[in-house]
């Protein structure tokens, strides 16, 4: 018997709660590649975030009434507790450093869709600088002791176990769509914050599926940030993804015109948007790796959504650089 969830905007019906997403051929400077394109999974419930709080959609604990999560104001994460808090009709708290004064006076992009799924946005800059902690320490020493047992509270980024159930089912996913194509060998990429998903797709594979490798590239710290990320929930060294190097350092959330234009390329040869923080710098690496690995093991890009954070960076890309014209 499938199972039905409804809520407000919402409906699943799948024995998987919901549908394997579709994988699509395309072509980017002078490479076939497939995509994965998780950010089709469900209008309000898609992406990595989808895959990482899987569990809580399958299986919501009992006696539940409020989600506690920590970000940015515009992080996926945010928009996607939001939803899933109202899902199971549970309330949503979020903590961030602060709202910029320019959002608040236009909400646009995951701020606004979560605010219109009733979260409740908290800032706590000046309570952060009293304790002399960043957000991190914060929410883990202050915010964290203080919860009820009717409050779940969900690392940021949904770095967790839990997220392993979702990640799981999207390797098999990939295992499937594998054996469909007659494909032998496959490398398997995915740009990296906290590198959960990677990390998860990569300890699958290389347990159950040893010819799939896992690429993946650091966007919110350097290369040490992202292993001692995977080292948290994996200390196993030989289960990591493979970790492409960055043509040169970013700063996570800064304006890069090579980051914008290569998203206009990839917009007009793939017809695909992608989003503009993480998808820019897993696209230059990829592409960087497989001009240095001339050979025929087809590469599998996972579209990990996002795409209601486009909302408010295109807008300071436009601003910023004008005369990258907008497709």
């Amino acid at each position: 018997m499938q199972r039905k969830l409804t809520a407000i905007g919402f409906v699943f019906t799948d024995k998987h709660l919901f549908t394997t997403s579709p994988v699509q051929s395309v072509q980017f400077k002078g490479h076939s590649l497939f995509v994965k394109r998780d950010d089709l999974l469900h209008p309000q419930f898609s992406g990595n975030k989808a895959r990482k709080f899987y569990h809580f959609l399958k299986q919501p604990p009992a006696g539940i009434h409020t989600l506690v999560g920590s970000g940015s104001a515009q992080a996926n994460s945010l928009y996607s507790l939001a939803a899933l808090a109202k899902l199971n009709q549970w309330r949503c708290e979020f903590y961030v450093d602060h709202i910029p004064s320019w959002l608040k006076q236009n909400p646009c992009g995951n701020y606004q869709a979560a605010l219109e799924l009733d979260a409740r946005i908290i800032e706590v800059a000046s309570l952060r600088r009293q304790q002399q902690a960043n957000l991190d320490q914060f929410m883990q020493t202050i915010v964290r002791p203080s919860l009820s047992a009717q409050q779940l509270f969900i690392p940021e980024g949904g770095r967790c176990h839990y997220a392993r159930e979702g990640v799981v089912m999207l390797a098999e996913e990939i295992e499937d769509w594998q054996h469909q194509q007659h494909i032998g060998p496959l490398r398997v990429m995915l740009p990296a914050g906290t590198g959960t998903t990677a990390l998860f797709l990569s300890e699958y594979f290389s347990q159950m599926n040893p010819c799939i490798q896992v690429l993946s590239c650091a966007c919110v710290g350097d290369e040490y940030y992202l292993r001692s990320q995977f080292s948290l929930l994996n200390s196993n060294p030989k289960t990591h993804p493979s970790i492409l190097t960055r043509p040169k350092k970013y700063h996570f959330g800064k304006l890069y015109p090579e980051h914008y234009q290569i998203w206009l390329e990839l917009k007009q040869q793939t017809e695909i948007e992608f989003e503009l923080l993480y998808d820019p710098i897993g696209w230059q690496c990829l592409i960087r790796y497989l001009d240095e690995h001339n050979d025929d093991v087809p590469t599998l890009y996972i579209h990990q959504g996002g795409l209601l954070g486009n909302q408010s960076m295109l807008n300071r890309y436009r601003r910023k650089y004008p005369h990258l014209a907008p497709i």
